[in-house]
């Protein structure tokens, strides 16, 4: 579903407890016949499909808001040289995408390395484009540590987006 410039996307997390809830209502309807159950189940249904959606809109439309003003701010920096010395700083890096995890829950983190090192991309919304493993992308976004108390740096992604560039990754070494 798209909005304006937002798509919209509602997690199979969600869907599945829409139709567990259908399920349920539709069970206790043709136990008990009693049309109060679908007076205030059917709306249930439809407000369980909506505040996630609302929710995803609300989050894609910040994000989508903020885009201009890092693409302003974010100096372009190599992954080794990020630190938690630079937390809240705007950045911008380039690598390829080692692993992806969360996708489905539209909380995605992206493990991006580039030559000089490994880093953690996390995303509060669902990128507008699918990002798999492979890709070159280029990600806008801040530092922020891992834990609220501690760890180390990793990066808030405000925007990732596949580039065409081709990106050589450091090997890392085999155990034998």
């Amino acid at each position: 579903m798209k909005i304006g410039e937002i798509n919209l996307k509602i997690t199979p997390i969600a869907l599945a407890v829409v139709a567990i809830f259908t399920i349920f209502l539709a069970y206790a309807f043709f136990i008990s016949r009693d049309t109060q159950i679908l007076f205030w189940g059917i709306p249930t249904l439809i407000l369980l499909l909506v505040i996630p959606l609302g929710l995803n809109y609300m989050s894609q439309k910040e994000y989508a808001d903020v885009i201009p003003q890092y693409e302003r701010e974010a100096r372009p920096v190599r992954i080794r040289m990020i630190n938690v010395n630079m937390v809240g700083e705007p950045v911008r890096i380039e690598g390829v995408v080692e692993k992806v995890r969360f996708q489905f829950l539209n909380r995605p983190q992206y493990i991006v390395a580039d030559r000089s090192g490994e880093i953690s991309v996390k995303m509060f919304t669902s990128p507008e484009e699918m990002i798999r493993v492979g890709d070159v992308v280029e990600v806008l976004g801040m530092v922020i540590k891992r834990y609220i108390a501690g760890g180390d740096a990793v990066i808030n992604g405000v925007s990732i987006r596949k580039i065409d560039k081709s990106i050589v990754t450091r090997d890392k070494p085999k155990k034998s």
